[in-house]
C-alpha cells in the first residue's frame, strides 16, 4: 500500500510539471512571483489587475485536466474498500 501511495505522489509531481511547462519561462517567474505577493490572500495582496493576470496564467496551465488528472492518480493510490 505505501508503493501505491508514492507512484501517486509521483504521478502527481508529474503531471503538475507538464501542467506547469505550458508556460513559458517568463510567465512561470511571473505567477511565482503573483503568489508569494498574495501570502495567500489574493483580493487583500494584489490589485485586480494582478488577480487578473494571475487568472489568466492558471488557466493556461489548464487546471480542469490538471485536476480530473490529479484524481485519477489519487484513486489509484487509495486503499481498496473490504
Amino acid at each position: 500500500m505505501f508503493w501505491l501511495r508514492i507512484l501517486a505522489i509521483a504521478q502527481l509531481a508529474l503531471t503538475a510539471k507538464r501542467h506547469l511547462e505550458l508556460l513559458e519561462p517568463d510567465e512561470r517567474r511571473r505567477l511565482a512571483s503573483l503568489v508569494k505577493q498574495s501570502r495567500g490572500l489574493p483580493t487583500k495582496k494584489l490589485s485586480a489587475n494582478e488577480r487578473e493576470e494571475m487568472l489568466r496564467l492558471v488557466r493556461k496551465m489548464e487546471p480542469a485536466k490538471l485536476g480530473k488528472a490529479a484524481a485519477s492518480a489519487v484513486a489509484r493510490g487509495r486503499r481498496p474498500k473490504p
